[in-house]
């Protein structure tokens, strides 16, 4: 497999070879509805189905302007009175929402009792109830019970790494590390933001991006948090905030994680964030800078990858696609799973939460 990529120095790009995903139905073929819009991750949810081939028809939200603006956004969608409208209308096969982290699983709750997949913003859950109480609705109803990973599943880089990785490029992975820096923007935040029972602790929120990767690109089906701690640093002013987290965690198949996670960025930085990931395998190794290549291009999407024949660099951007949003389609048409096992979207969940409750507080 290796032998098919060319060598590349210094900032030579090697070509990918990939063909981007296409639509994967017609007008009016999956109909979707939105609703819940307190996190900006709705439109990337949104944004994602659409240019699969969903057609978005209705939205929901109690706040006028977060409906004024996303209305904007998506001229031609129908504002709906009540959650009711959408709930009952038999073409909307799949609710997308980005509600407050504490009211995620309710809501997924709702719509599944309605006979509809559902589509949340990470993070799926705040508790291991919520968790149990979703794997129950699932067994009971046959619904889906999916979520937008996007760190991975929204970004290009982690694509690409996901078919280098399945191509065995790197061999057997063992250990994956994550980075997941954000910028806080403190005032732009909501009051649900800064309050821990509602947005969950930072672990099991941005930190629920990591251990899904992780479980990914090891393929493991569960894991262990063998520790994980979190601080607030920066931001006394706001006691609830957890601005620092990092966990390690051992999987099944004896793959390992470590991960951290913060709202730290400086406002230098060219974007929110540098998250980046490096996969190490028997065989070679593959870093992701997602966002930005510090101080050399303010672009993303950059993999760089090492095995036993050379050192590659490929630029991704705009050229690999985002084939979850069809697969998820699909599988929501055809009740298969391809685009992301319902167990693992669960098992990703449950983990962040359980790093999230045995973190020790460093002050």
């Amino acid at each position: 497999m290796a032998s098919s990529f060319n060598r590349t120095d210094g900032m030579n790009y090697a070509p990918v070879s990939v063909v981007k995903p296409s639509p994967v139905c017609g007008p009016g073929e999956f109909t979707f509805a939105a609703m819940a819009l307190d996190h900006g991750h709705i439109y990337g949810q949104c944004n994602g189905l659409i240019e699969a081939g969903g057609t978005l028809k209705w939205v929901y939200d109690p706040d006028p302007a977060k409906l004024a603006s996303f209305l904007k956004a998506y001229p031609g969608v129908q504002a709906a009175s009540s959650p009711e409208v959408i709930l009952q209308d038999a073409e909307v096969r799949l609710v997308a929402a980005a509600a407050v982290p504490s009211e995620r699983a309710a809501l997924g709750l709702t719509v599944m009792d309605h006979g509809k997949d559902y589509f949340t913003d990470k993070t799926p859950f705040t508790t291991l109830e919520q968790v149990s109480a979703a794997r129950r609705k699932a067994a009971e109803t046959g619904r889906k019970y999916m979520v937008y990973y996007s760190e991975r599943l929204h970004n290009e880089s982690a694509v690409y790494a996901g078919r280098l990785v399945r191509e065995g490029a790197i061999g057997r992975v063992v250990q994956v590390i994550g980075t997941g820096p954000h910028r806080l923007n403190k005032a732009s935040r909501p009051d649900w933001f800064f309050r821990k029972a509602q947005y969950g602790g930072i672990l099991c929120d941005i930190g629920s991006h990591q251990i899904e990767q992780f479980l990914f690109y090891a393929g493991c089906k569960d894991a262990k948090v063998a520790h994980s701690k979190v601080a607030n640093y920066n931001n006394p002013d706001y006691p609830e905030l957890e601005d620092f987290g990092d966990a390690t965690l051992i999987g099944d198949n004896g793959a390992t994680n470590y991960f951290r996670v913060d709202w730290l960025t400086p406002d230098g930085l060219g974007t929110w964030g540098d998250g980046r990931t490096i996969i190490l395998g028997t065989d070679g190794f593959i870093e992701l800078r997602k966002y930005i290549d510090v101080a050399r291009d303010k672009r993303g999407d950059h993999v760089y990858f090492t095995n036993h024949e050379g050192e590659y660099h490929y630029a991704v951007g705009g050229q690999v696609g985002f084939p979850f949003f069809g697969e998820l389609i699909m599988d929501c048409l055809n009740r298969t799973e391809d685009a992301m096992t319902q167990e693992h979207a669960f098992k990703a969940g449950e983990l962040c939460v359980t790093a999230q409750n045995v973190s020790a507080r460093v002050e």
